[in-house]
């Protein structure tokens, strides 16, 4: 039997702008979490697991870490946990308007094009220590869509 590591050590948050159209926040939260996984840590870290039903069909690649999806007023309240999690160190992913414009390259220029300050955020995804996540993201709800 295998030993997991303590499964309330970490976990994966996404923060999502509540103002933003459900269709486009499972849009924004489906790139951000494909970004996360596939940009930071190793399997082993993030720490995948391999589920396997009882005639050996395999179910691939599910998180032993909790994922919580919350929800934020606005774009600003977003802005704030992206902050933090930059000062911390704390590897993240984020969404913005200037993303769902065109092809991947439209959306680079247009982000390129725009000040930090004048983005609005669709969401944030983290990863990272439960206890520190909760320090940066504890004053959020549940997302209730």
């Amino acid at each position: 039997m295998e030993i997991f590591p303590d499964e309330n050590s970490k976990r994966f948050v996404a923060v999502l702008n509540k103002k933003i159209e459900a269709g486009r926040l499972m849009n924004t939260l489906g790139h951000m979490t494909a970004g996360l996984a596939g940009g930071f840590g190793s399997r082993e870290e993030l720490c995948f697991l391999q589920y396997e039903d009882k005639d050996g069909g395999a179910h691939p690649n599910i998180s032993h870490f909790p994922f919580i999806v919350l929800q934020a007023d606005n774009s600003n309240k977003i802005r704030t946990v992206r902050n933090e999690a930059i000062k911390r160190g704390i590897p993240f992913t984020d969404f913005t308007s200037t993303m769902i414009i065109g092809a991947s390259e439209d959306q680079m220029r247009a982000t390129k094009e725009t000040p930090e300050s004048n983005l609005e955020y669709y969401g944030i995804c983290l990863f990272g220590s439960t206890v520190e996540l909760k320090e940066i993201t504890g004053k959020f709800s549940l997302f209730r869509g």
